[in-house]
């Protein structure tokens, strides 16, 4: 089973693209979407973050926005986050991947924002960098709801930039081209992986 691990900064299209190595047979372990179902499904981890952060649990769950708030800018706040999220996260990704395993699997995906930054690469066989042009990427940043130029540059200075990504890649997809160009980048990738 070859473990890959898709990476890119904001604004690349990394979700659009996991989405699009999903639709070749490829399971996809959404690291995002696991952090968001723990702060509302893990009593214990859910806990564990009030006691750190009291104002982020909101209605029995931790609330995303209010806990980004709180350890935006606050190197110490978001090491100790850290501390507590990361061995539930790495509980359930040994269960995903032991089930994967299970089922025989040629590949799985890690779908991962911040990689390189947290040492994933280390986990994982083959990396996939997904990337634009910094114009496009600041267009479609800023044309999310609640985006701010502010929020823009706080993302920005907790990414490796994108062309240090790109030169630690195995393989780059670039999604400037629309979404029919990069499923053939992605057809690609799996037919070269496959030989």
């Amino acid at each position: 089973m070859i473990i890959l691990g898709l990476t890119g900064s904001i604004g690349m299209g990394k979700s659009t693209t996991a989405d699009l190595f999903a639709k070749e047979g490829v399971p996809v372990f959404d690291v995002d979407a696991v952090i968001h179902k723990l702060y509302v499904e893990d009593q214990d981890l859910i806990d564990k973050i009030a006691h750190a952060f009291p104002a982020a649990k909101q209605g029995g769950v931790i609330e995303r926005a209010v806990l980004g708030d709180l350890v935006r800018g606050h190197k110490d706040a978001l090491s100790d986050l850290e501390n507590i999220v990361h061995p539930a996260i790495a509980n359930v990704r040994a269960n995903w991947l032991q089930d994967a395993r299970g089922r025989d699997e040629a590949f799985v995906m890690f779908d991962i924002p911040l990689l390189f930054e947290t040492g994933g690469e280390n986990k994982v066989d083959k990396i996939i960098v997904v990337s634009t042009s910094p114009e496009e990427q600041k267009h479609r940043v800023l044309a999310r709801p609640g985006m701010t130029e502010a929020r823009f540059a706080h993302f920005l200075s907790r990414q490796m930039p994108d062309e240090e990504k790109r030169r630690r890649a195995d393989f780059v997809i670039n999604t400037s081209k629309g979404l029919e160009d990069a499923a053939q980048q992605v057809q690609s990738i799996l037919r070269q992986l496959k030989t």
